[in-house]
C-alpha cells in the first residue's frame, strides 16, 4: 500500500496542539483594517481551534501530523 499524500495547503494553514485539537488562524486580518476597532485587530492576531464538526475532515487530509 503506497504512503497517503498531505494536503500541503492543510499543512500550512493548521497545526495540531499537544492534546490532538487542531489550531487555526483567525480571519478578517488581511485588508480593509481602517474601519476595524484596534480591540478587534488585537483579538484576532490570537488564534483558534477548528470546530469538532471539521476536526475529523482536516485530520484525514494530514495522515502524519
Amino acid at each position: 500500500m503506497p504512503k497517503m499524500k498531505t494536503r500541503k495547503g492543510v499543512a500550512k494553514r493548521f497545526k495540531l496542539t499537544g492534546s490532538g485539537r487542531i489550531k487555526r488562524a483567525s480571519a478578517n486580518r488581511r485588508h480593509i483594517l481602517t474601519k476595524k476597532t484596534a480591540k478587534r485587530k488585537r483579538q484576532l492576531r490570537s488564534g483558534a481551534l477548528v470546530a469538532p464538526a471539521d476536526e475529523a475532515r482536516i485530520k484525514h487530509q494530514m495522515p502524519y501530523a
